[in-house]
């Protein structure tokens, strides 16, 4: 067994794939097979929706909020619709990292759709977006070590200090990609893929800060990659957020102790947990949609549909959210939002010098 001293850097960490006897257990397979059942369907429910971007726009946010929240940024989903919708308004460093992380996946997207491989360019990428910095991989000289946070009686004590060395970090990274990419060579179940590379990239720190929120984006990256879902819709950061003592607790397992087992039916289990939340909030919304519909049928049917969607792919929006091919005037739009708000479906609320309209019952549905 490797070697671990917490107050080490782990150079010795070992290279990927583990070793097959520590992957593949009865209880890792049973939790394999939920983890799986409950990703197809989501990928199959998310396909039913009228226009993806209602879910993906608005999750991806939530995502943006949870992940930051790990690692102790927080701000408020109010000040975040704002953001997103104005230019009138201040925002805070927080909400502006919080953005940033949605900004960050959206690039790692749309870098994977063009490469359909998962390069470090990409991740490397990712962080600067993240982090707003122009820094690479972290170097040699940096002494970066995980410090417990919290109030208890451990507090401050050093957990893991990540392996130092450029060339280390260089080499590590490169067999972390061939791991995700080559399926030829390592022909793993996707999702166990997914969740070894988790605890792999995150052992390596290879960046001096911002690591938490790129790994959860490579994460999602992954199952793109893989087909396993069709659009960014599964975060884990919720529950990593709701059992944060357990992760660490097990992630540091692998490393002092290379228990893959524990870490693998943690993980799945939060990936199944995850995929069951979001199909409840995507049947959530898909039937307020068909509700609020029917609603406006009734009372506004001259209501081009294409607004009743744009009103669901975000909470807050203005008229100018609604100009495109088939509204061509501003103006237009602003009188569809007004007669949605006398409508009571829309809240009309002045910010700064911006008429914004909010839909209440989707920030109901995301915030639940």
């Amino acid at each position: 067994m490797t070697k671990f001293d917490r107050n080490q850097p782990f150079n010795a960490i070992p290279l990927l794939p583990p070793p097959e006897e520590k992957i593949y257990s009865k209880d890792v397979l049973l939790k394999l097979v939920e983890a799986s059942h409950f990703i197809g369907k989501l990928d199959g429910i998310s396909q039913k929706l009228p226009n993806p971007l209602m879910l993906v726009n608005t999750i991806a946010l939530q995502e943006a909020k949870s992940s930051s929240e790990i690692e102790n940024i927080f701000t408020t989903d109010d000040e975040l619709y704002k953001a997103i919708s104005t230019t009138d308004t201040i925002i805070s460093p927080n909400a502006k990292e919080v953005l940033r992380y949605r900004e960050s996946l959206w690039l790692g997207v749309k870098s994977i759709s063009n490469t359909n491989n998962i390069e470090l360019s990409t991740i490397i990428k990712i962080y600067q977006k993240i982090k707003e910095s122009n820094t690479q991989l972290r170097p040699e000289h940096s002494n970066v070590r995980i410090i417990k946070g919290g109030k208890s009686l451990t507090s401050g004590e050093v957990v893991y200090t990540p392996p130092k060395g450029d060339k280390l970090i260089k080499d590590l990274m490169e067999n972390i990609l061939q791991f995700i990419n080559n399926d030829k060579r390592h022909n793993i179940n996707p999702l166990l893929k997914m969740v070894i590379s988790h605890y792999q990239f995150e052992a390596i720190h290879p960046f001096s800060d911002g690591n938490g929120r790129t790994g959860r984006i490579l994460n999602v990256l992954i199952l793109i990659n893989k087909g396993l879902i069709r659009y960014p819709i599964l975060y884990l950061s919720k529950y990593i957020i709701n059992n944060k003592d357990s992760y660490y607790h097990y992630l540091n397992g692998v490393s002092a102790r290379q228990d893959w087992e524990n870490w693998l039916k943690f993980m799945l289990t939060a990936i199944s947990e995850t995929a069951q939340y979001t199909i409840f909030k995507i049947e959530e919304i898909m039937e307020q949609f068909e509700s609020t519909r029917k609603y406006i049928d009734k009372r506004f049917p001259k209501l081009d549909y294409s607004v009743i969607e744009a009103i669901y792919t975000q909470p807050y929006i203005k008229a100018v959210h609604l100009v495109g091919e088939k509204i061509r005037s501003r103006n237009t739009a602003a009188k569809y939002l007004e007669k949605l708000s006398e409508l009571n479906v829309l809240e009309s609320r002045q910010i700064g010098n911006e008429r914004v309209y909010i839909n209440n019952d989707l920030i109901r549905i995301l915030e639940g």
